[in-house]
């Protein structure tokens, strides 16, 4: 998309043609320098969809930036949260914050324990303890000690 190319952050407008009648889009296209990162150079443009705002295009990319941060808090949370079908607002709740607990202790222990030592910015190596690891670990420790039954001894065997 040629509007998607440039050297400097700017606003732009794009009309999308559908079934429908046209729609006009206002952009905020905020443009980053790569400087080596992740081994790639040049520039990258970021084109945000915006409407009624007056920020900067650099702005809007961090909003969104820290907006994308939240949402992906929040499916990460759907991955460990208890399902229930209780309506009891207070247990809907614990259950959320003992999702949100364990997402944080994993991202403590990777901050800890599997950060590479540097010079530079801290880099976590998540491959290494993902959390779908951290999450069998955690459900491992509260059946050994709850003393879940993981087997049953039989009589005889069968012929």
């Amino acid at each position: 998309m040629k509007l998607l190319r440039g050297n400097h952050s700017r606003y732009a407008h794009y009309t999308m043609m559908g079934t429908g009648e046209p729609l006009d889009l206002t952009l905020a296209i905020d443009v980053q320098y790569l400087q080596g990162k992740n081994k790639k150079y040049g520039n990258v443009n970021l084109g945000y969809v915006v409407y009624g705002i007056d920020w900067i295009p650099r702005k809007v990319h961090l909003i969104y930036k820290k907006r994308f941060a939240i949402e992906s808090s929040y499916r990460m949370r759907n991955i460990v949260k208890a399902k229930t079908s209780s309506r009891n607002v207070v247990t809907r709740y614990l259950l959320t914050i003992i999702s949100f607990l364990l997402k944080n202790i994993w991202v403590s222990l990777q901050w800890i324990f599997f950060s590479r030592v540097r010079q530079g910015p801290r880099t976590i190596d998540e491959d290494v303890f993902c959390f779908d690891l951290f999450r069998l670990f955690v459900c491992e420790g509260i059946c050994k000690k709850l003393k879940f039954v993981s087997f049953v001894p039989v009589l005889r065997r069968g012929s």
